[in-house]
């Protein structure tokens, strides 16, 4: 069963919980990023915890390996349920992740490491650098490395879902950004509909704007969860 996952793309607390508080017992995970991380810290992770969603802390470690684990396990401790990597962050950046989560995670599993292949906000002509077999394939290139890295899943467009679920496994976990609905158009490129997403073998969906700028979050979300149930 694929979830939904709500992004909590927002300046401060105040805001976040607000927002928090339409979609709860609507949608079971929340993702905090970058923005709201940096205002308000890991404390910002039991909130959301005590609200009774599990939390996506989405701040892409991308660092020496022992700087990520470090940043890994202290993520872990804090209550986090998946957090982002980057894929470019190679073989031991993606062990010494796994060593900080297997330090904190005292009698579980700790949180889901999902790496990151290239962002649905990119298309080929963004990219820095030239990818000769095209972007599809240096995301396949990507996500396999993660799995032989022994990560749960990757972060990738719904567009490769089912390309990395073939390379991978069936169990190779995706996490799908840019999920829209037909009618909106917005910053990201490479998008999907929640139905697309799902029949393509997507385990989370991230939406943010279709739902935090609703007038009614909440029937939003649940709009999502019926595509994608259907």
């Amino acid at each position: 069963m694929s979830e939904l996952v709500v992004a909590l793309d927002f300046k401060d607390a105040k805001s976040a919980i607000a927002m928090a508080e339409k979609v709860r017992g609507v949608a079971p995970w929340v993702k905090v990023g970058l923005e709201l991380f940096c205002a308000e810290g890991p404390q910002i992770i039991s909130t959301f915890k005590d609200m009774g969603f599990k939390v996506f802390i989405d701040l892409k470690f991308f660092d020496i390996p022992n700087t990520v684990k470090g940043a890994v396990r202290s993520a872990t401790l804090a209550g986090a349920d998946m957090l982002s990597l980057h894929a470019m962050g190679g073989e031991r950046m993606a062990i010494a992740a796994r060593e900080g989560r297997a330090e904190a995670a005292i009698g579980g599993e700790g949180p889901l490491l999902m790496a990151i292949t290239v962002l649905t906000s990119m298309s080929e002509e963004d990219l820095p650098f030239a990818v000769p077999n095209g972007l599809g394939d240096a995301v396949l290139d990507l996500a396999l490395a993660s799995s032989q890295a022994g990560l749960d899943g990757v972060v990738c467009s719904g567009l490769e879902v089912e390309s990395v679920k073939e390379k991978c496994g069936s169990d190779f976990l995706c996490l799908t950004p840019g999920i829209r609905p037909a009618s909106v158009s917005d910053d990201q490129r490479r998008v999907v509909t929640p139905a697309q997403a799902v029949s393509r073998g997507s385990n989370f969906l991230v939406v943010g704007r279709p739902i935090t700028g609703a007038d009614d979050p909440a029937e939003a979300a649940r709009s999502i969860i019926a595509e994608m149930n259907s």
